[in-house]
């Protein structure tokens, strides 16, 4: 899978850019604030229907416009697909895939598949649960279409009850009957879905301890657990015995949208315990296993996206992750850097082939 050619139109700082990439690796080079990140950010609308950064789609277009657009051209099993994206203010956002436009933006999650790896993944450390849980809905939603489904479903219908509860609070009334219709879907729904993230996690978690131990150059032992609040008692039994606490709190207070993953290094938190170093390892770890059950599941390559990478990471281990993405096991690669010449220098080395792009305040030229 090939992202071939990517147009931008009055898309955060740009008022128009069309690019053309390499196969392996493309560079976008300059200052800070220069709008490097905000082209990494555009690939990933194409992937996921939405930006990395900002869920408001609105407040991706450039100051003063009334919409943006996005259209990328991606080669996948030797024919080139065209995608489309636009937004326009007060108006339902617009998806096309080869001039055909989604019934439901689901449709399109999984098909060109991409791992983005940014300096804001320290937030899967520092941030509550619901990141956590986003970074593995992601992974898992990208490779299988009935848990992307199931999960639309549940939220849905957690959206339903936890309104059902706000009216009994404020109304002052109880109707059982009319809750335990939602409380019968959700426990299909939620019991499936902690069902797959297990199985998830039984595939994923060798993938990142491997990968952990490569870029740290270390044998510490690392774990991820999931912590559900169903443990092994069934959702219909923990979810009617939390009813007293859900009518007090006016919303649902166990399932599978409550759950968290624990991050630990030598048994102990990683939050709490581990240096800067020991988190940074920690966070590649996740994404390079991200990307190789992604990679296993779909039979692809995902797109790796790299921004900022050389700020995490000290510069062997640097040196390092690149050799590794520059061999067969990976494909298209899209980097961020402030150094021009320490970028080609490195690819000159390793003889990779490469594309550098100097980004300044929204122009875009072509290095060498």
């Amino acid at each position: 899978m090939i992202l071939e050619k990517l147009s931008l139109i009055n898309f955060k700082n740009y008022d128009e850019a069309q690019l053309e990439f390499c196969p392996k690796f493309n560079c976008f080079v300059g200052n800070n604030g220069m709008g490097k990140t905000n082209l990494l950010d555009a690939i990933h609308y194409i992937s996921f229907c939405k930006s990395f950064f900002n869920a408001i789609d609105s407040q991706n277009i450039k100051h003063d416009h009334p919409f943006f657009a996005l259209q990328a051209w991606i080669q996948k099993n030797d024919e080139t697909h065209e995608i489309f994206c636009g937004v326009k203010r007060g108006h339902k956002k617009q998806f096309k895939h080869n001039k055909k436009e989604y019934e439901r933006l689901s449709e399109h999650i999984g098909l060109y598949p991409l791992v983005m790896i940014s300096p804001s993944d320290i937030e899967l450390i520092w941030d509550g649960s619901e990141v956590r849980r986003k970074f593995m809905d992601s992974i898992i939603s990208q490779y299988d279409k009935v848990y992307l489904e199931k999960l639309i479903s549940y939220n849905h219908v957690l959206h339903q009850r936890n309104a059902l509860l706000k009216q009994f609070y404020e109304n002052r009334t109880f109707d059982s009957i009319s809750l335990e219709i939602w409380d019968e879907q959700l426990v299909i729904y939620g019991q499936e879905i902690i069902r797959i993230r297990k199985h998830f996690l039984e595939e994923f978690i060798p993938l990142f301890i491997r990968n952990y131990h490569f870029i740290s150059g270390s044998n510490e032992e690392v774990s991820l657990e999931y912590d559900s609040s169903i443990k092994d008692i069934s959702y219909k039994t923990v979810l009617l015995a939390a009813l007293p606490r859900d009518r007090a709190s006016h919303h649902t207070t166990v399932g599978p949208h409550r759950d968290d993953l624990n991050f630990k290094l030598q048994h102990n938190s990683l939050k709490k315990f581990a240096s800067q170093g020991q988190q940074k390892s920690y966070l590649l770890a996740l994404k390079l296993a991200q990307f190789e059950l992604i990679k296993e599941k779909k039979h692809t390559k995902p797109l790796l996206l790299l921004d900022d990478i050389y700020d995490k990471l000290d510069e062997s281990r640097f040196k390092q992750l690149i050799e590794l993405v520059s061999g067969d096991d990976f494909g298209q690669v899209f980097i961020t850097d402030t150094h021009p010449d320490r970028i080609q220098a490195m690819f000159e080395k390793n003889h990779s082939q490469h594309l550098i792009y100097l980004v300044n305040n929204g122009s875009i030229q072509k290095h060498g």
